[in-house]
């Protein structure tokens, strides 16, 4: 407990020292609010669903196929109706307190958004909002979502009738360039750069805190060790519901 606490206030010190902080998060963060990993021991991925049933090409090739299998992993992920836990809601107060620039995540549930964050960088898209294939509209996925189980499949854009596609990067598509090289940015000017709730495995997204392992400090918060737990000035496994509302109590006894 010793050894934790010693690590929370050095991680709270660097912060507070920081000119430029960036926090990184993936799955390990929205799970403590019901969502479950698609990659773990229990995710999606391994025990409910095929990923070849989401590749861009099944969505070019069998639209309505796509989006009945869509609805229901969209069904499977947010059964438990899910809302920001504490660690989206601490990263939230980092921000308004200036200590944190920018969050840059992995997922796509919105719930860094919902819980405050302003400067969020979404590397994977956010599963909120569909974008059309025709005309690149933008629209509410909740929508979508609901004339789907209607019966209009696939669902379509109603300024051209082009096909909808979910908002987010699927598989045989490459990530946003520009939001890709701005969370590069980032990394590589950060003095602290904080990953949570990552297996920090999946590139290229897994490559940034290998930019910012410089002169900043690279801390990590995860339950399992990381390819860069050896790199990290902190390596904490741990919650991180329990762990980022430390922090925050940390930085106000300063």
């Amino acid at each position: 407990m010793v050894e934790v606490e010693d690590e929370i206030e050095a991680l709270g010190d660097a912060l507070l020292a920081a000119d430029t902080a960036v926090a990184f998060t993936g799955a390990g963060v929205s799970t403590a609010s019901g969502i479950p990993s698609f990659r773990g021991d229990d995710g999606v991925w391994r025990t409910r669903f095929d990923p070849d049933d989401f590749r861009v090409g099944r969505l070019d090739a069998d639209p309505a196929g796509f989006w009945r299998d869509r609805l229901d992993l969209h069904e499977a992920m947010f059964a438990a109706d899910p809302e920001p836990n504490a660690a989206h809601e601490a990263l939230a107060e980092l921000e308004r307190r200036d200590l944190l620039d920018a969050v840059v995540t992995q997922n796509t549930d919105g719930l860094h958004a919902a819980a405050g964050t302003e400067r969020l960088l979404e590397l994977h898209g956010n599963a909120q909002r569909v974008v059309c294939r025709g005309c690149g509209r933008r629209s509410d996925a909740a929508d979508a979502r609901r004339r789907v189980r209607e019966g209009e499949c696939p669902p379509r854009c109603v300024e051209c009738d082009g096909v909808l596609k979910p908002d987010v990067v699927l598989f045989g598509e490459m990530l946003p360039g520009e939001t890709l090289q701005e969370a590069k940015r980032l990394a590589r000017e950060s003095d602290v750069f904080l990953a949570v709730g990552s297996s920090l495995t999946v590139e290229p997204a897994a490559s940034l805190p290998g930019l910012a392992a410089g002169d900043g400090t690279l801390a990590l918060v995860n339950f399992e060790e990381t390819p860069y737990s050896s790199r990290a000035a902190v390596d904490l496994r741990a919650d991180v519901t329990e762990v980022l509302p430390r922090i925050v109590e940390r930085v106000d006894g300063q």
